[in-house]
């Protein structure tokens, strides 16, 4: 009956992949991790920007992004471009700027529209989860390997399991949503 640690493992991820997908979603301030997701051709494989590049962010609402070899900026431009970051970069040929601009009420709706979708998805991501645990131990019972007490305790178990990281991950999703709106 320990087959919970399999299932509460795939849970947790499920949780630390939203997190890293809430940090991708900007929120007024310059974040170096909205650039996570991007990644540039550089000699033929895709690498993520911060393998070829430093990062920095000069002040709240801009980043630096200074490449190690000049030859993959305009790389790094049309990726940034390519992608859903919504800002043009400023190449100067030596490094790329973005400016971040302050968040129109507009968009920071479109925005808590989003974490909230991703949020969605990840509950429906544990719930899955729970699915698959339940018939794991429904064969089980079937084949005689665990008794039907047995089952009905692992499935009140994994329903526990599953409401607690509900739980958790609204509290992310929360978490996210006030940080958009109290900027």
């Amino acid at each position: 009956m320990s087959d919970y640690k399999e299932f509460e493992g795939k849970m947790k991820k499920t949780c630390e992949a939203l997190t890293t997908q809430f940090a991708t979603i900007r929120a007024g301030r310059a974040n170096a991790a909205v650039l996570d997701q991007i990644t540039v051709d550089y000699y033929g494989s895709p690498t993520p920007i911060n393998q070829v590049a430093s990062i920095g962010s000069p002040d709240p609402r801009s980043l630096l992004i200074q490449p190690w070899d000049a030859s993959v900026l305009k790389g790094i431009e049309k990726a940034i471009l390519a992608s859903e970051l919504g800002i043009n970069p400023q190449n100067d040929g030596r490094m790329i700027r973005l400016v971040f601009p302050p968040l129109t009420e507009e968009r920071r709706r479109e925005l808590v529209k989003q974490t909230k979708k991703y949020g969605e998805e990840a509950k429906v991501a544990i719930r899955n989860i729970r699915r698959d645990a339940i018939e794991k131990f429904k064969k089980q019972q079937k084949a005689s390997e665990i008794t039907e007490d047995d089952y009905k305790i692992a499935e009140k178990d994994i329903q526990k399991l599953t409401d607690d990281y509900i739980k958790e991950i609204d509290k992310i999703t929360e978490k996210k949503d006030k940080e958009l709106t109290e900027i």
